[in-house]
């Protein structure tokens, strides 16, 4: 099985925005994978929800993305907690933020292992 490779030199040259818009370049694109890369001129923006839902009008994967974002991002909030209390806690950085890995890999491991399938 051969790999191939895109290799693309200076991605801000790819990406050169308008002065007062917004730019939207597909770099890549097989049957499995889309890479897109935007711009945003200085004031521009453009939330995550906002393009995909632009770029593909299909809300099942909307809605997906959304109950991913609303389950993960509580499940990751664990690593911080070492972190946030390294000096009560008596750790260095390092160890508050290696605790802080584990807490975070138990927490969205177990939930990868024992989730209900999405498909």
């Amino acid at each position: 099985m051969t790999t191939s490779y895109t290799h693309i030199l200076d991605l801000a040259k790819e990406v050169e925005p308008p002065a007062d818009g917004t730019l939207s370049r597909t770099l890549f694109r097989n049957d499995q994978v889309k890479a897109v890369v935007f711009g945003f001129g200085q004031g521009q923006e453009l939330s995550e929800l906002l393009m995909t839902w632009f770029r593909d009008h299909d809300l099942k994967n909307l809605s997906l993305l959304s109950r991913e974002t609303l389950i993960l991002v509580p499940l990751g909030l664990p690593f911080f907690v070492p972190l946030a209390f390294a000096e009560r806690l008596g750790l260095g950085f390092w160890s508050a933020l290696a605790a802080g890995l584990l807490l975070a890999t138990v927490t969205i491991g177990g939930w990868l292992m024992f989730a209900p399938p999405t498909s």
